[in-house]
This record gives structure tokens, sequence and C-alpha cells, in this order.
């Protein structure tokens, strides 16, 4: 519901701040809540914590696509769109696959806090990368 109240209102603002700042925003989420799985211990937390997975998935989703969107020349849009959908799936079963090994090894609280930090590295990484430029289409 979180998700589906929020896609909209985080796309207006994306559009006025930029990409970048909502799609960041929403990675600290999912490392917050990652972080808070980890030790949480009180119900109201818990349903605190799947509330803010629902805005990490809104300020991601279709941020993530946008902004292929726009740094794609338009003909290339749908090819590009699609072979982020394919990767991303083939690193959710990676991840997701590692994630329950190191669950089952080491115990929940390591694999939450795996995912957490690695998270917290995609944002370093996005905060040291420049934003990419919107492709300009020339007229024909």
């Amino acid at each position: 519901m979180v998700y589906a109240l929020l896609s909209f209102p985080l796309g207006i603002l994306a559009d006025k701040i930029g990409l970048k700042p909502v799609l960041l925003a929403g990675f600290a989420a999912f490392a917050a809540v990652y972080v808070g799985m980890a030790y949480a211990t009180n119900l109201y937390l818990f349903l605190g914590l799947f509330l803010l997975y629902g805005f990490y998935a809104a300020s991601t989703e279709g941020i993530s696509k946008a902004w292929i969107s726009n740094i794609t020349d338009k003909k290339h849009t749908a090819t590009a769109i699609g072979t982020y959908t394919g990767l991303q799936s083939i690193c959710t079963m990676l991840a997701s696959s590692l994630t329950g090994f190191i669950w089952y090894r080491y115990g929940a609280t390591s694999a939450f806090l795996t995912t957490s930090l690695a998270t917290l590295l995609v944002v370093i990484y996005f905060f040291t990368v420049p934003s990419p430029q919107t492709v300009q289409v020339e007229a024909a």
C-alpha cells in the first residue's frame, strides 16, 4: 500500500529535484530497513520497517527505469530497459542465493547486515559518480 501511495508523489519529486537524489534516498531506506531487521525485536518496529520498505520500492522501481529512459537514445530505450530488467532479475537471484547461504551459515543478523553494507557501498558509489546527462535527440 505504501508503494502504491508513494510512487506517484515520489515521481513528481524526482522530476523536480532530480532522479539521483530520490533513488539514493530509496537505497538508503533499504539499507536502514535491513539494519533494522537485523536488530528489531518490537512488533511496531517491524511494522515501521515494512512501511519504510514500501518507500524504498516506490523511490527506486520507476525512478531507475526513468533514469535509463533519460540516458538512452530513444530508439534503444526498450532494449535498455529490457536489458536492465533481465540483469536485475539475474542479480536478484544470485543475491538471494548468497544471502540465503549467509543466513544458513551465519544467521539472520549477518545476512541483513551484509545486505545493508552492500547497499551502502552502492550509495557511496553513486555519490562519487556524476549524474549522466539526458540524451538529446536531433531532429531529422
